[in-house]
C-alpha cells in the first residue's frame, strides 16, 4: 500500500473541497436539485463530522485498542438529527479544514503502523490498510457530489439559457 501517496490524497482532497465550496452563497449551499440528494453545506457538514467521528477514530481504535468497540455513528441520519442545512457554511468548512489537518499531523506521527492489523467490524473483518484506503475513497465520492451539485449550480444560473454545448454530462 502507498500510505504516503494516500495521505497527500487526503490533504489534497481537503484542498479540492475547499476550492469546490468558493463563491457559494449561502442560498446556493443549501440548494438540493432534488429532495432526496444532499446540499453542498450538508456534504461539508456530513465530511466535518465523519472527519471526527469515524475514520480517524476508528483507525486509531484498529492500531491501538483492537479489543475496543467501535462507537456507533449514522451518517445518513445525521443529516436531519444535526440539522446539517441550518448550518454555516464557512463555519463548518474552516470545521472540516481544521479537524482534516488534525488528522493529517496524526496520520504522519504514526510510528510504522501496521497496516494489515484486523478488527472484526460489524459488517465484516477489516484492515487497518482498509479504512486508510476507504478514507481517501469517501473524499472521492464527496468531490464528485460536490462537481454534480457545482454542476446543477451553473445549470440553474444559465437559465433560460441551456448548457448541452457544453457536452454530456
Amino acid at each position: 500500500m502507498e500510505s504516503e501517496i494516500l495521505f497527500q490524497e487526503l490533504a489534497n482532497g481537503a484542498e479540492m473541497v475547499s476550492k469546490l465550496v468558493a463563491g457559494i452563497t449561502p442560498t446556493e449551499a443549501r440548494f438540493k436539485p432534488h429532495p432526496e440528494s444532499w446540499s453542498i453545506l450538508e456534504v461539508i457538514c456530513h465530511l466535518y463530522d465523519e472527519e471526527r467521528e469515524d475514520f480517524r477514530q476508528r483507525l486509531d481504535i484498529m492500531l491501538h485498542r483492537p479489543t475496543e468497540k467501535w462507537p456507533p455513528i449514522d451518517p445518513v441520519g445525521w443529516v436531519a438529527a444535526r440539522q446539517y442545512n441550518e448550518r454555516d457554511l464557512a463555519a463548518m468548512l474552516a470545521n472540516f479544514l481544521a479537524e482534516r489537518k488534525k488528522s493529517l499531523v496524526w496520520l504522519e506521527g504514526l510510528a510504522a503502523p501496521n497496516w494489515e492489523t484486523e478488527y472484526a467490524a460489524p459488517f465484516g473483518v477489516m484492515k487497518a490498510g482498509d479504512i486508510l484506503g476507504s478514507w481517501a475513497a469517501h473524499d472521492q465520492l464527496h468531490l464528485r457530489q460536490l462537481v454534480e451539485l457545482r454542476r446543477a449550480r451553473a445549470v440553474q444560473l444559465a437559465a433560460p439559457y441551456g448548457v448541452r454545448y457544453a457536452g454530456e454530462w
